[in-house]
């Protein structure tokens, strides 16, 4: 890709990017949310068209105006944000538009189908029925889904983006080993990640873009942490300070009760489990397991998403009847949930009303919003948070992201939670917008909220969390006090 030029209304996109990649290679593409990352791959995968600029495979010009041509050249790219369709099943998605076919009639040939989902998912380790419904998956396995569906079409050309955001130490460890493989085979492999331990772990080289520009490259040996933060913003970025460490609350004094209590809650993925715990006031309590181990399921039990089958959640010694996030929200219980596509941001509204929209009640006088008062009020969050949008009326779906999960934790803020529940929420986020978060999570904790924070990056769980809770097939099978907090011991946790 050579002088790549992308304009959207207020936004210069990229600016002359250029971009390569061999057979046989894994090329990092690298940059903070907004840098242009994902641009420059859409226009690869046929769903942009470049202003300026020309593509080259094997040294011959091509036009891309569509994704069938993409697919057509043997590119296959993997969006960040899951394009799987939730009613189909897993051999469904992955054959989508490709089934296979017997007869003069052309009939499905469902056994064959099936027998090849299953062969694609083996390759990566994931023992997912090819009959499964996709949507009734959760996250980790959808992604992989979409991974199976790309290498079932051969593709010359891989691009991956975050594809281990959503994904389990294991499962992207079964991931890198597919990656090996197929480099080994003459593909190319585009690999986008924030998580800068994993490129210097299998990276060739580094590509780093800055504000839609080239900013550097680094070879295989050059490649740390440093040189591609210090390209990526141009600046250093201080980790957020050691957290305050909170006494275990099961340990206060009657009379205190904890913020949060949890009692014996009990959720459909695992209705013979139940799960207990407590989190005080300005805590941040670390909820660490592998995938699927229920702490979504959990999460989504205390906020009033799914009400538990049994057992009971309390503020402050008091039950909460949460049948609905409503209910919860007036109870002053905020979820922040893993899957923004579907259960966060609403696309097609804009960063103002996005904003907020939880707390209308608050700009209106009759039932009527007053919209000035909106404006400033998601402004100044906009603001505090570092945005990265044309304007508060730039529609959500359009910003990268990075900025779409920080006006989904922009629409809390406001609202002062009690109690606010973070489902991995740094994922697909760049270093600098992590730290941003990471002290935003330390910041509600010390104005007295009680903090749940679910991750599967063991590191983030270790560096920002008070005491850390594992949980394994729906049980909390141990809570870690701070200086028991070790990735050994939350992994014996977590494999109990």
């Amino acid at each position: 890709m050579r002088a790549i030029a992308k304009r959207f209304p207020g936004v210069v996109a990229l600016d002359e990017v250029d971009f390569e990649v061999a057979g046989g290679e894994i090329v990092a593409l690298v940059g903070e949310n907004g840098a242009g990352k994902s641009t420059l791959m859409k226009i690869l995968a046929g769903l942009h068209q470049p202003d300026a600029g020309v593509i080259r495979l094997d040294g011959a010009a091509v036009q891309i105006d569509e994704p069938a041509a993409a697919a057509r050249l043997g590119i296959a790219v993997i969006p960040q944000e899951r394009e799987t369709i939730d009613t189909l099943d897993v051999a469904g998605n992955i054959f989508l538009g490709r089934e296979p076919r017997r007869g003069p009639l052309r009939l499905l040939d469902r056994a064959r189908m099936d027998e090849q989902a299953a062969q694609h998912l083996s390759r990566l380790g994931a023992p997912i029925p090819p009959r499964a419904i996709t949507g009734r998956l959760p996250a980790a396995q959808q992604q992989l889904v979409s991974i199976a569906r790309a290498l079932s079409m051969g593709a010359r050309l891989l691009v991956l983006d975050e594809p281990t955001a959503s994904l389990g130490d294991h499962d992207a460890r079964r991931l890198f080993t597919v990656l090996d493989d197929l480099r080994s085979t003459g593909t190319a492999i585009v690999y986008i990640s924030h998580r800068l331990g994993e490129i210097e772990a299998i990276a060739d080289r580094a590509v780093v873009l800055r504000d839609g520009r080239n900013a550097g490259a680094l070879a295989r040996g050059e490649i740390d942490r440093d040189r591609l933060v210090h390209l990526m913003v141009g600046r250093r970025v201080d980790p957020v300070s050691t957290p305050r460490r909170i006494p275990d609350s099961a340990k206060l004094p009657d009379a205190r009760a904890p913020r949060l209590r949890v009692e014996h809650v009990r959720t459909r993925r695992y209705p013979e489990a139940d799960a207990s715990l407590t989190v005080d006031a300005g805590e941040v309590l670390g909820l660490a397991g592998l995938i699927g181990a229920g702490r979504t399921e959990l999460a989504d039990a205390i906020c009033g998403v799914t009400p538990p089958l049994s057992g009971r959640v309390l503020l402050e010694g008091t039950p909460v009847a949460a049948a609905t996030p409503r209910d919860a929200i007036r109870r002053g219980i905020c979820l922040v949930p893993e899957d923004r596509r579907t259960r966060s941001v609403i696309a097609a509204m804009n960063v103002r009303e996005n904003i907020t929209l939880p707390n209308l009640p608050a700009f209106a006088t009759l039932g009527l919003v007053n919209f000035r008062a909106e404006s400033a009020a998601a402004q100044a969050t906009a603001d505090t948070l570092r945005v990265k949008a044309p304007s508060i009326e730039a529609p959500v779906g359009t910003l990268s992201g990075g900025n779409q999960q920080k006006v989904v934790l922009g629409r809390w803020l406001a609202l002062s939670p009690r109690v606010i529940v973070f489902d991995e929420p740094t994922q697909g986020v760049d270093v600098s917008a992590k730290a941003e978060i990471h002290g935003l999570i330390r910041q509600l904790a010390d104005g007295g909220a009680a903090v749940v924070l679910i991750s599967s990056d063991i590191e983030e769980i270790i560096a920002h969390c008070d005491r850390v809770a594992v949980m394994h097939e729906g049980r909390i099978t141990g809570v870690l006090d701070h200086a028991q907090v070790t990735a050994h011991a939350i992994m014996q946790l977590a494999i109990a």
